[in-house]
């Protein structure tokens, strides 16, 4: 179940943060409305009033702000002068703990969504690729920073980015952290690999 967004929030900002949390754990079809408007414990016109095209604006404006969530988390594991090798054992560790402690319900909100309209909803593909993209973006300039050619830096974001999405869903369906762990030890090793070559 959703956590309610603080109530002493604006209205429009516990609409989106409601709408995060339940796309977290439901997706954009299996989120409905009422759902939404409960958990933000908003009126239903506000909705409209704030989001005029509906929940497909409303699924965008979740997007934007569950996907600057998770950038900065990647911006705060991968902090400047912060050992690139280090942080990518954190980084997934981390998101084993994340699995793990939440019975394996809480993972990426952006990727939830993203297999379901990726194929029929261009503005809702269009914001997860923008928000995927801004994680792209700190991993790359990290792992340049650290000294490895930007090139490969690029590649090497990709293959960190897909071993914890792909882990997650593999960790879901299996309820295990293992697939996470394993991930993890092979996302150390290529990091290694491209610090010495």
């Amino acid at each position: 179940m959703a956590r309610s967004a603080p109530t002493g929030a604006p209205t429009r900002e516990r609409l989106v943060e409601s709408t995060v949390e339940l796309f977290r754990h439901q997706g954009y079809a299996g989120t409905g409305l009422k759902a939404i408007l409960a958990a933000a414990q908003a009126p239903f016109g506000s909705l409209y009033h704030f989001f005029p095209g509906g929940k497909e604006e409303l699924g965008v404006a979740a997007l934007h702000a569950g996907g600057a969530t998770y950038r900065e988390l990647v911006a705060a594991i991968f902090a400047e002068g912060v050992d690139v090798v280090t942080a990518t054992a954190n980084f997934f560790e981390g998101a084993a703990a994340v699995v793990e402690a939440t019975d394996y319900a809480d993972a990426c909100p952006i990727a939830t969504v993203a297999l379901e309209v990726a194929s029929t909803n261009e503005p809702m593909r269009h914001a997860a690729a923008e928000a995927f993209e801004s994680w792209l973006v700190v991993l790359r300039e990290r792992l340049t920073a650290a000294g490895i050619a930007p090139a490969r830096s690029s590649d090497l974001a990709v293959e960190l980015f897909c071993a914890i999405e792909g882990a997650f869903i593999l960790s879901r369906t299996t309820r295990s952290v293992e697939p996470i762990h394993i991930a993890g030890r092979a996302a150390v090793a290529s990091v290694q690999g491209a610090l010495t070559t």
